[in-house]
């Protein structure tokens, strides 16, 4: 395998598997994709470059100084937007202390995020906002969004619907609350016309601190659904199959919560990648999206909600139309190549250029996705 010439990379992941989104879309797709090889990172070695997600030892890599390296950290999620005095902000430094998930006290995680993005020679996050949060503590911040090539294994072509409408989301199953925003809407649309969700997910979770504790069934949360409903393990092999079977994928969000209203449009990409016409609360994120690809399916209200799942529900060509401009905006503006030159810049901002860099930004181009 191809490495950064002569150089030993470290990476401290979001999970020992390597399976969690935040490792399997990010850095880790990358790097296979780089033919780059990197090791699972401890912070009493010495390294040349070190990859630091989100989910690791922020306490102990905001500390990290040996030798000259060189240290990215990928930061997906809007810590430094959580208000100062929320109740989960407030105990997450303790409970990762006393978890042993951190080996040092922050009392105050977000102000170890800021240490950590100090000290880091360049940070990744996901949307604008984020960027802007993070540039008073590093000026070399990069944004982008995950890959989802290893997901995307169908399209869809047919969007005529049946006797019941096929709703679907897909997620990680604490998301699942998501939907208690629009059950009233799902269900006056049940009304009008038979319809059933379709859930995506992982069967079975943890309920705190990254999954690590108390765990349950993904069914107790989706048994409360008042709309009928079915639930899938998720898997890359099957996931595309099964969205495009349906008819409509939905991305509801709380809008009053910084952490849920800040997350980037990933999930919005990965249903638009596969031809999915896709409804949205319109965060910041999502609303930039829509508006660059010219589709009005964000919705600031239940009444929004209320029409825009009439409309879509009715009408097989409102449906198409919306699937196919979603996909090709993102194959126009977010193209895996367009997104491999974006970590290339990330890594050849704190490494000075290496060759094979060049080499690889010389094939890619130099376009960026951005909304």
């Amino acid at each position: 395998m191809k490495d950064f010439p002569g150089l030993r990379v470290g990476y401290a992941p979001c999970s020992d598997t390597l399976e969690a989104p935040g490792d399997r879309r990010r850095f880790c797709y990358y790097a296979r994709k780089r033919k780059i090889e990197f090791e699972r990172a401890d912070p009493s070695k010495v390294y040349d470059i070190v990859m630091v997600s989100a989910a690791a030892d922020i306490s102990a890599w905001s500390r990290y100084q040996r030798g000259n390296a060189k240290v990215v950290f990928d930061l997906t999620d809007s810590y430094l937007a959580i208000p100062k005095l929320d109740p989960k902000g407030l105990f997450r430094g303790l409970a990762k202390f006393v978890t042993r998930q951190n080996r040092h006290l922050l009392w105050s995680y977000a102000g170890g995020i800021r240490d950590m993005c100090s000290r880091a020679d360049a940070v990744v996050c996901t949307t604008a906002e984020q960027r802007q949060d993070i540039f008073p503590h590093c000026r070399n911040v990069h944004t982008i969004l995950d890959f989802h090539g290893s997901v995307v294994r169908t399209t869809k072509d047919d969007y005529s619907s049946r006797d019941v409408f096929n709703i679907v989301w897909e997620g990680l199953p604490g998301n699942l609350v998501t939907m208690r925003g629009i059950a009233d809407v799902l269900g006056e649309l049940q009304k009008q016309r038979p319809i059933a969700i379709h859930a995506i997910t992982k069967l079975s979770y943890g309920q705190y601190l990254n999954g690590q504790f108390i765990r349950a069934r993904t069914e107790d949360l989706v048994r409360k659904m008042p709309i009928p409903h079915y639930l899938y393990a998720w898997s890359e092999q099957t996931c595309s199959h099964i969205v495009c079977a349906c008819d409509l994928a939905v991305i509801p969000i709380p809008l009053q919560d910084p952490m849920y209203s800040g997350k980037p449009e990933n999930k919005l990409h990965l249903f638009w990648r596969m031809g999915m016409p896709t409804l949205v609360s319109a965060t910041p994120a999502y609303t930039r999206a829509m508006q660059a690809a010219g589709i009005h399916m964000a919705c600031d209200t239940s009444r929004d909600w209320q029409n825009a799942l009439e409309k879509y529900s009715t009408s097989e060509k409102e449906r198409k139309d919306a699937g196919q401009r979603g996909k090709e905006f993102v194959q126009r503006h977010c193209s895996e190549e367009q997104m491999l030159a974006q970590w290339d810049e990330v890594f050849s901002s704190v490494l000075g250029n290496p060759s094979f860099l060049n080499d690889t930004k010389t094939a890619a181009g130099t376009a960026t996705c951005s909304v």
